[in-house]
């Protein structure tokens, strides 16, 4: 009884390897570029929050006027919390005196300086509106010697941060466009081998929602993991460049890059899947002589 061979019919399987990798490749690409977008607004926004408000005070001021000035403060919705510190004359001698030396005390002049409050702005406020806008009303008080602010840094910084912003918006959606060519045309080179076998299932009768439904269920899950390796090598980057400068933690916004990360991982079907969608289509739509 002789045994029936299976005959391998060359170049009918798809090399997915080399899509996956493909795909991967150009999620970390666009995923390392979402990285730096993101670092540069936390940036931003944390030199913004280091603009520091000094407001002096009275010398005539109270504790209790004082307290209640404080409480006042802490309740605007613009003041970064933890922020609001007061610094006595006494203590602001002894900051000259450590600057200076103890030739400062030897002049026997009376303290000069004032108390002082200080404080920081969240930098969602500077978005729309200055530094002047929101501390300026303080001045009304009638504890309140001077106001202080570097109002011209915080112009200066939400200038530069709206310039960056546009710049990375063109240069993402540029980055989104190279990289959906590029799996488009990774996916439509794994399928090229096939797509004789996708015109036959045609012409014997399947409909294209038969024929197309395997290719796309598959490429999907390739697409979920090809994201999924695009997000372990982006977290490894992440975590050997914080390594690298610990200082960077500070600044690192952990719920923003985890959007990024979810964002890379349904790119990564929704491209995937669209593709291969459009390619077996295109294979179904062409004539028998068109293939060759």
């Amino acid at each position: 009884m002789s045994q029936t061979k299976k005959v391998k019919v060359p170049g009918t399987k798809p090399n997915y390897l080399y899509s996956v990798i493909g795909v991967m490749l150009v999620l970390v690409m666009l995923g390392f570029f979402g990285l730096l977008m993101i670092q540069a607004q936390e940036v931003m926004r944390f030199m913004k929050e280091k603009v520091e408000v000094v407001i002096e005070l009275k010398n005539e001021t109270s504790q209790a006027n004082r307290d209640e000035f404080v409480r006042k403060i802490s309740s605007q919705a613009f003041v970064k919390n933890g922020t609001i510190q007061f610094l006595s004359k006494e203590e602001g001698a002894t900051m000259l005196q450590e600057e200076f030396g103890e030739e400062f005390l030897k002049l026997d002049m009376p303290n000069p300086l004032f108390d002082v409050l200080t404080f920081n702005i969240n930098s969602q406020y500077l978005q729309e509106n200055s530094i002047s806008e929101l501390v300026e009303p303080f001045r009304e008080e009638l504890m309140v010697r001077d106001i202080y602010y570097q109002e011209n840094i915080a112009v200066l910084i939400s200038k530069n941060l709206k310039r960056i912003g546009w710049l990375f918006l063109f240069i993402g959606l540029f980055l989104l466009f190279i990289a959906i060519f590029l799996i488009h045309n990774t996916i439509r080179l794994a399928l090229y081998s096939n797509r004789f076998l996708i015109k036959n299932m045609e012409l014997v009768g399947a409909s294209w929602e038969f024929i197309s439904k395997p290719y796309i269920q598959k490429s999907a899950v390739h697409g979920l993991v090809s994201g999924a390796s695009a997000v372990l090598v982006l977290i490894g980057i992440v975590v050997f460049i914080q390594s690298d400068i610990p200082e960077l933690r500070e600044v690192t916004n952990y719920q923003s890059i985890g959007v990024l990360m979810l964002i890379l991982i349904i790119l990564g079907i929704v491209i995937s899947a669209g593709s291969t969608f459009y390619v077996v289509n295109k294979y179904l739509r062409m004539r028998v002589d068109e293939m060759y």
